[in-house]
């Protein structure tokens, strides 16, 4: 049987999921990642590939094959962060990753040196201490003697490509989020790297930047003798976490996509760039050879994780507490737990507003869901401002979106009715679709199209006078909020 591999290596986990050649998914598996805690945010890079290695073997084992029996395999990661290495390929220090927000005087720096007008026009997006730029200039600054043996600059995903085959390479996609490559023009700005240091030879480092279907290589013999794979087997260029979720979401011209994880996403796809100087929405290329505008905050999940600790009740509870609290006079949630990323206020802490001695349970468990929905609402009308069209399906997708509460309350507050998709594992789904593509040598939206999970409705609209006015206290109560 032949089959397709998907990898998904996140903040949290390495999932792994098997296609057939129909494009029916026939097995999964996962295995943690070391856990982090922000600001600082650092992981082995070695830990991603003992994942890979736990995770691949349960996913093959739950479809009843041998790692063997993998056509092509394509390797989808978290955003952002930084894997230095040096002229052995050694890594150099544990990589920093995109909730690392340590390099905020540094981007601090950089946004003073060039205005953010001008990182939008050279880069398609205003950084933040999230983007690569910033924790390469952290690295200068507070480990010199690092810095000198930094010889290679990879992204997770190019990283584990690299494992994989020996090749150092990337996608548009991931190369649009290091704050020094520009999508539109298919070409990093080295001019943008020689502000961190203007005598290091910086194109050498930079990985090579492959097209939606190119292949990066193959599996090498040390990679196959480690995981089971065949050698040779073909590895896809790979894409950033959201860019292949969107594939495996099928998101089509029109939608928009609430992804409600670690980190709270919305986004959309274009033909054309988007750039935005105001620095909320991120031009990013996406997958396919397009565009995938979008709004990336930094709390979502882990807001109501916190609530469900502090409120001693399951997340079931909590969904349960906030679908049955009363709207009036409902306290509004400004969820910078951990800081936040769009606005990019990475010191600032969260703010309940409204208390009462009357505010009840089930108002501050609707308050805190609402508050991670406000932020992404807030991220949607950025988009349609610098033009994405939005006229599409409204559809969920994220380890939270399964609650009962996030899919109804974002219906109730965007006045829209939402989709669930069926995708368990959306980004790892679409990297095995980017897999495919390549081996079959198709179209990767014909591929799209014809594998992407369905997604059904999941709750329309309930009648809520009060959302709007609700919306304006929290964007009210957003712009008061303090840096820690």
């Amino acid at each position: 049987m032949g089959l397709f591999a998907g990898i998904d290596s996140s903040t949290q986990s390495t999932k792994v999921v098997l296609y057939d050649e129909e494009g029916q998914e026939v097995g999964a598996g996962s295995a943690p990642h070391p856990q982090t805690f922000p600001p600082v945010s650092e992981q082995d890079p070695e830990s991603w590939w003992n994942a890979l290695r736990a995770a691949l073997g349960r996913a093959t084992e739950a479809a009843g094959a041998g790692a063997g029996d993998i056509q092509a395999i394509s390797v989808a990661a978290q955003c952002h962060g930084l894997v230095a290495l040096d002229g052995s390929g050694r890594v150099i220090r544990p990589a920093k990753l995109w909730n690392d927000t340590t390099s905020a005087p540094q981007m601090r720096h950089l946004l003073g040196v060039l205005p953010a007008s001008e990182w939008a026009a050279r880069t398609g997006s205003v950084p933040t201490s999230a983007f690569t730029v910033s924790k390469l200039l952290w690295l200068r600054d507070n480990e010199p003697t690092s810095f000198k043996s930094l010889a290679s600059i990879l992204l997770p995903h190019d990283w584990l490509t690299w494992r994989l085959t020996g090749q150092m390479v990337t996608d548009r996609s991931e190369a649009s989020g290091t704050g020094y490559f520009d999508a539109s023009r298919g070409a990093y700005d080295t001019r943008i790297l020689e502000l961190i240091d203007p005598d290091t030879d910086w194109e050498p480092m930079l990985p090579r930047v492959l097209g939606p279907t190119t292949a990066a290589g193959v599996v090498t013999e040390r990679a196959a003798r480690e995981l089971g794979l065949r050698a040779g087997t073909l590895v896809g260029p790979g894409a950033g976490d959201q860019h292949a979720s969107a594939l495996g979401l099928g998101v089509r011209s029109g939608d928009v996509a609430y992804s409600f994880g670690t980190s709270g996403v919305v986004f959309s796809t274009s033909d054309n760039p988007v750039r935005d100087s105001e620095g909320i929405v991120d031009g990013v290329a996406d997958a396919a050879g397009g565009y995938l505008p979008l709004v990336c905050t930094l709390n979502a999940a882990r807001v109501t994780d916190a609530f469900a600790r502090w409120l001693n009740v399951s997340h079931a509870e909590l969904s349960e507490l906030a679908l049955n609290a009363p709207t009036a006079k409902l306290p509004v949630l400004v969820a910078y737990l951990d800081g936040e990323r769009k606005p990019n206020l990475p010191t600032a802490t969260g703010t309940l507003a409204g208390l009462t001695t009357g505010t009840t349970r089930e108002q501050i468990a609707r308050a805190a869901v609402e508050g991670v929905i406000f932020g992404l609402l807030r991220g949607e009308r950025a988009l349609q401002d610098v033009g994405a069209a939005i006229t599409g399906r409204v559809i969920a997708t994220g380890g939270a979106s399964r609650s009962f509460a996030y899919p109804q309350l974002l219906a109730d507050l965007s006045h829209r009715p939402v989709h669930l998709s069926e995708a368990l594992e959306p980004v790892a789904a679409g990297a095995a679709i980017q897999a495919a593509a390549c081996f079959q040598g198709r179209d990767i939206r014909d591929v799209r199209d014809a594998w992407a999970a369905k997604a059904h409705l999941a709750a329309e609209p309930r009648p809520d006078e009060e959302a709007e006015e609700r919306f304006s206290r929290y964007l009210a109560v957003s712009q008061f909020s303090q840096e820690a």
